[in-house]
């Protein structure tokens, strides 16, 4: 009996085994071709965004420079600015976008508060060449990024403050 018992119990678990592995194969071969097309979408990815970036920088050319002996011919009035802004139909944050400034600067240009620096007005050269549409597929592509600012040295750390305690300990040595 023992070895009916046996055979039958190692029969029982081949069969098992050969059902399981026939239903893990089909598994298999299904997260195979999933991962195969994973990668492919990857790399097509990566393709389009290569594309993306060349086309991106064909497309958004920077603002053409006035060179710098120049820029000091180039003159400025603040009707001139406002009535080009005017012209452009653009708020003061977006000429601002275009000339790499605050919105700030740009009416206090206007207002002739204050006149811009020599090297801003190249840019502003620039965009006065512009015509509506480049101004406005400019600002929709966001080509015009702002400069950066000029870093200033670090301010030296504060000294710490002084607790009422301390400030206590203080007075009564000076007494």
């Amino acid at each position: 009996m023992p070895n009916i018992m046996s055979a039958l119990k190692q029969e029982i678990t081949r069969l098992a085994r050969k059902e399981a592995r026939s239903g893990t194969q089909v598994l298999k071969k299904m997260s195979a071709q999933y991962r195969r097309d994973i990668a492919a979408l990857k790399r097509q990815v990566a393709k389009l965004q290569g594309q993306a970036v060349v086309m991106e920088r064909a497309v958004l050319k920077p603002l053409p420079q006035v060179p710098a002996a120049t820029a000091d011919k180039v003159r400025f009035s603040a009707k001139g600015l406002a009535s080009q802004r005017k012209r452009l139909d653009l708020s003061a944050a977006d000429y601002a976008k275009l000339v790499g400034v605050s919105g700030l600067s740009i009416y206090k240009w206007e207002s002739g508060k204050v006149r811009p620096q020599t090297s801003k007005l190249g840019a502003l050269a620039a965009v006065r060449g512009m015509s509506k549409k480049e101004v406005l597929a400019r600002l929709a592509q966001g080509a015009a990024k702002p400069t950066k600012k000029p870093s200033r040295t670090k301010a030296k750390p504060a000294a710490p403050k002084k607790t009422r305690r301390a400030k206590s300990k203080a007075v009564k040595a000076k007494k």
